[in-house]
């Protein structure tokens, strides 16, 4: 069985998606309606901008997303069993199964991508990823700090991003280093993405994500959230919303995919991030890119 996964934000690259623009009419049309759309021209940032330009989270989230459902439709053999997306990858893996439109999938990426960066503008917060440890111990050490700290990124074994307060995840980095993690880095992103520190973003998104029409999909989706698969409308709306919030489940959802038949993983969009952890979660399965 086909499982189409689809990258979250930090898989951007300069001149992403300009082969694409110039190779299909209809990659053109969409990009064109894109820009329209957002009120701007995101394919000048994308096809002519710099690393920095395209980190900008109101360009990065509509980029990668676009980027992701533009080739699914180009593709000549599109066929998915199953779909799942990174975070923000979600909503791609929701148009690629027909439950979103693209208008309304990007209407709700570019509200989601302002509504994050004014919850992180509204209090400082970060990340930080955790390499070498296994995923209770990180969660054990994070549970006694006493600033805010939570998982947000299970990636694949021995590598678990946390996220929290500027003072909380730099006395986590200290307290993880001492328990044996090989490395804990903070990364240079613009807040707490999957903690507390989102729920102004969340409770922007669910007014959006309810003024939306959601269509049944055509196969299921494993969602963030939960790690398990629905075709759900309602669950599916809840589990977008819990998103912010909540940690991104991506090792638990391979793992599902594949004991629900999943054999063959196609990544669809900038980047090959996802057939990464896609072989670290199990190294006995297909991993390519689309």
């Amino acid at each position: 069985m086909k499982a189409y996964i689809f990258p979250g934000q930090g898989a951007q690259f300069p001149k992403m998606g300009l082969d694409l623009y110039n190779d299909h009419s209809l990659a053109k049309e969409l990009f064109e309606q894109a820009n329209e759309a957002l009120g701007f021209r995101i394919t000048d940032i994308m096809f002519e901008g710099s690393a920095e330009d395209l980190k900008q989270t109101k360009v990065t989230q509509p980029a990668i997303f676009l980027h992701s459902v533009i080739q699914a439709r180009v593709s000549g053999s599109f066929s998915p069993d199953m779909v799942a997306g990174h975070s923000l990858g979600e909503f791609s893996a929701l148009v690629a199964n027909n439950t979103l439109t693209f208008e309304d999938g990007l209407r709700l990426v570019s509200r989601r991508a302002d509504a994050m960066q004014k919850a992180c503008e509204l209090e400082p917060s970060t990340m930080a990823a955790i390499l070498g440890l296994e995923d209770h111990v990180v969660e054990e050490v994070c549970g006694k700090i006493e600033d805010v700290v939570v998982a947000a990124n299970y990636n694949c074994p021995g590598q678990l991003v946390v996220s929290g307060s500027v003072t909380g995840i730099a006395e986590a980095c200290e307290k993880l280093k001492e328990a044996g993690a090989k490395r804990a880095l903070p990364l240079a992103v613009g807040g707490g993405f999957h903690s507390p520190f989102m729920q102004p973003a969340s409770d922007e998104l669910a007014e959006a994500i309810s003024n939306t029409t959601f269509k049944t999909p055509s196969c299921p989706v494993y969602q963030n959230a939960t790690a398990s698969p629905s075709i759900n409308i309602d669950e599916i709306k809840s589990n977008l919303v819990d998103q912010l919030t909540a940690p991104v489940k991506w090792t638990q959802s391979v793992q599902k995919m594949i004991e629900d038949g999943a054999d063959e993983f196609i990544e669809c969009g900038p980047g090959k991030v996802l057939q990464g952890l896609v072989r670290k979660i199990d190294g006995s399965v297909s991993s390519c890119s689309i």
